[in-house]
């Protein structure tokens, strides 16, 4: 009897966060209220990381508004990422760190797993490093997991692939 399967993962698709923050640079040159400002957002694909540099508090508020909603409008959830503290920069300006989040972590899936298991369906699940395989001998049951999963405010964005 053949078995089927899908994969839960937390990605985040590195060149739509690209031109999100292609397209923030692009609006934030175009501000008037940041006009003969030196705030930037930089990203650094590598490393996972945004830096974002502003003048003050109102303006790195700003800075944060006009990157959620380009990354909103490409796709992107913004459970994907981590805002630190803002720090003290050069010449009284404020610096803050955003850290792009992937993979789901041992704790994260293992809470996954028991959310699954209290549906009462038969799949099995397993954590394979920073995904969770789903598999069952009823595509039925996979979609509801699914449908189930999707419907939940999950802390991490939940991405469903490979599935067969």
């Amino acid at each position: 009897m053949a078995n089927f399967s899908f994969d839960i993962v937390s990605e985040v698709n590195l060149q739509e966060m690209d031109n999100a923050v292609n397209q923030a640079n692009k609006e934030l040159a175009q501000r008037y209220d940041f006009k003969d400002s030196l705030a930037s957002i930089a990203y650094d694909r590598k490393e996972k990381t945004i830096t974002l540099i502003a003048d003050d508090n109102f303006k790195l508020r700003a800075l944060t508004d006009i990157l959620s909603s380009r990354m909103a409008k490409r796709g992107i959830s913004l459970k994907s990422l981590k805002f630190s503290e803002p720090e003290k920069a050069f010449e009284g300006y404020l610096r803050q760190q955003v850290e792009i989040c992937t993979g789901i972590d041992k704790e994260k899936a293992k809470e996954l797993v028991g959310i699954i298991k209290k549906l009462g369906l038969k799949v099995q699940t397993q954590i394979e490093g920073e995904k969770i395989k789903v598999s069952s001998p009823k595509k039925d049951e996979l979609q509801t997991v699914i449908v189930h999963l999707r419907g939940l405010d999950f802390p991490l964005p939940l991405n469903f692939c490979n599935y067969r």
